[in-house]
């Protein structure tokens, strides 16, 4: 027990360890549980509701859990096992390009670059490994929304809105749309001023056994090189290394 317990945040993690147990949670049944009020359980339900940890399941009146535990849950796997499995991938895909390649997990709305491996050109974009961005600001987070279904869309944006990122507003959802229609037909999405007005990005979706895609590559350059020609070329490698990536 901690020396200075806050009895508050103590009640809100083990309810959210019952549902190791459960797959539904009710009101009566988490004060039950924690041996508190209703009217206390469901002012932690609803906190937590409003974080994302829990969400209404309304075919069986009661609590599931939400997009930002699962997230983090995958995200501490994917992130352990995708690394090691990546990497050699990446170090290839680099080698044939010559441009720095990174892998990014979803987390949420946003992505979390993971693992980096930079080429050696003098002008070059750095790895920017532990950087949190908005998914749909970036290459590889567009490859990654590209890759769901509208109903999976819709879990990461219940409100068909983006979070803004600094001064700059987001895009419309119709944008969105737009974009990842275009990363569906070319297999790969194209981001630029992803973290500097003078870089530029593609990204492409790694496809897990049943074909989640939680996590993506993407090859990075300096804007004044990503050329068409040059975004349609790292885009089709980046591809055949996100599918040895799949299947290693």
């Amino acid at each position: 027990m901690p020396a200075y317990p806050i009895e508050s945040v103590g009640n809100a993690l083990r309810l959210l360890l019952l549902l190791r147990d459960r797959s539904n949670l009710r009101v009566s049944e988490c004060a039950a549980e924690l041996g508190i009020a209703r009217s206390t359980a469901h002012r932690l339900i609803a906190m937590l509701e409003h974080h994302g940890f829990l969400r209404r399941d309304p075919d069986r009146r009661g609590y599931r859990a939400g997009e930002a535990i699962l997230s983090l849950g995958l995200s501490a796997v994917t992130g352990l096992d995708i690394r090691a499995r990546a990497r050699p991938f990446m170090e290839g895909l680099r080698d044939e390009v010559d441009e720095t390649v990174v892998l990014v997990i979803q987390e949420g709305a946003s992505v979390r670059f993971v693992d980096a491996v930079e080429t050696t050109r003098a002008l070059r974009v750095g790895g920017r490994i532990g950087l949190v961005l908005p998914a749909h600001s970036t290459s590889a987070g567009l490859a990654i929304l590209a890759a769901m279904t509208p109903e999976q869309l819709l879990e990461v944006y219940p409100e068909r809105t983006l979070p803004a990122r600094g001064d700059t507003p987001p895009p419309s959802w119709a944008e969105l749309e737009e974009m990842l229609a275009q990363a569906r037909r070319t297999g790969y999405a194209v981001a630029y001023t992803e973290t500097d007005v003078d870089i530029g990005a593609v990204g492409v979706a790694i496809r897990e056994d049943l074909g989640h895609a939680r996590a993506a590559l993407a090859v990075a350059a300096p804007a004044s090189r990503l050329t068409p020609e040059l975004s349609a070329r790292l885009g089709e490698a980046a591809m055949r290394t996100a599918r040895l990536v799949s299947m290693g």
